[in-house]
């Protein structure tokens, strides 16, 4: 029985960890910006540019720690590792659901988007797992003999940073964003008829001004009760409104491509029955210069050739971006939009998306930039 039940928490929590630590190390700059976010929360934006780092780090940590219980081996540093793992990531899901901070923990990614209590409620299970095999870590047995053992975390650590790596230089191998390829843009920001919307519920403070009592009560109730008749009672600040029940929400909510003065150009550039090519670099300070001048020749390609419409996004003020077009002698148009979406478009710095008809055909991070030839066979030619 208790055998039985250590083996449980043992594959439980060893294939929740690797499932975990391998989902967010498919995308770890996404996973980097979460842990901005509770630098920012914490005040520790001192370690912002540790965050890549760290979220390789765990990404690793977490996988290693999962196959090494897995297979038993250094079973009471890896149970150690696991609780201390476990409590931290508690404590950071619990201040974000009780202070309503980090809305989305990252915990699996952008594969299964969990809110801040489910995020808690989960570590709370795991953290409950691991108590067990924490009490009976004497008793976990390797399958493996020490040096084996040994050289298979090691193993294990090579591929887990390698993966982490490989998907920070050259994109997620798995895409969960939702301008994936294949996603129509104008498609994910539409709201359907007949949608839900987000449900609100208004709370009034009312004080007695003969008794001083003091009551909160609904809207709904505010009207029903007929207490607003009363002229003993008076409402005491401004209502207060609370989300109820979060409505029908599209995938992409957040894109506003715009020009210099301000203007709209989202149906423009994204209806488009043409190839188009956007060159995503949101931030103009930190973007790669290599990569910005091949993907400029590219452009400068695709325009003379094939009357290509080549769009440069960037989130950066328009007179910071107009100087560094010229700086660059860029040959696309310069559009802007929130630094958000346009993290989420591609991750890289700068990024390429190929576009016909508002749907992303291919996208690509600046390492594995496309060349021009191969761009005009598999797609110019056959349009």
């Amino acid at each position: 029985m208790k055998n039985g039940l250590v083996w449980f928490c043992r594959i439980a929590v060893g294939l929740l960890f690797i499932f975990s630590g391998l989902i967010k190390a498919n995308d770890p700059l996404g996973f980097s910006y979460k842990l901005e976010e509770y630098f920012e929360v914490f005040h520790l934006t001192s370690l912002n540019s540790l965050a890549l780092s760290l979220a390789i780090i765990l990404c690793a940590l977490e996988m290693i720690l999962g196959f090494a219980l897995l297979i038993g081996a250094r079973a009471i540093q890896v149970v150690w590792g696991l609780l201390l793992l476990i409590i931290f990531f508690a404590f950071l899901t619990f201040y974000s659901a009780y202070f309503k901070v980090v809305q989305t923990c990252g915990c699996f990614g952008d594969a299964i988007p969990l809110t801040p209590w489910q995020s808690f409620t989960k570590d709370l299970i795991l953290l409950l797992l691991v108590l067990v095999l924490f009490v009976n870590r004497k008793s976990i047995k390797p399958l493996l003999g020490k040096k084996a053992g040994d050289n298979a975390i090691i193993a294990a650590t090579v591929v887990s940073v390698g993966f982490g790596l490989y998907t920070y230089n050259f994109s997620p191998v798995v895409d969960f964003l939702p301008y994936k390829i294949g996603a129509n843009i104008l498609e994910e920001m539409k709201i359907p008829p007949g949608a839900q919307p987000d449900e609100y519920e208004l709370t009034y403070t009312l004080r007695n001004k003969k008794t001083k009592e003091a009551k909160v009560m609904s809207d709904k109730l505010y009207m029903s009760s007929g207490i607003w008749k009363d002229t003993n009672w008076e409402v005491k600040g401004n209502p207060e409104s609370r989300l109820v029940k979060k409505g029908f929400e599209p995938k992409i909510r957040d894109l506003n491509v715009q020009d210099a003065q301000g203007n709209n150009y989202n149906q423009e550039l994204l209806s488009s029955p043409f190839y188009s090519l956007l060159i995503v670099a949101w931030n103009l300070e930190n973007t790669n210069l290599d990569a910005i001048a091949k993907s400029n020749a590219l452009a400068a390609n695709l325009i003379e050739n094939y009357n290509t419409r080549v769009i440069f996004l960037t989130s950066n003020a328009p007179e910071q971006a107009q100087k560094f077009a010229k700086d660059n002698k860029l040959v696309s148009e310069v559009f802007y939009a929130d630094g958000v979406p346009l993290k989420t478009m591609v991750r890289a710095n700068p990024g390429i998306i190929l576009l016909k008809n508002g749907t992303v055909i291919n996208k690509w991070h600046f390492h594995n930039m496309p060349k021009y030839e191969d761009l005009v066979k598999d797609y110019l030619r056959k349009q």
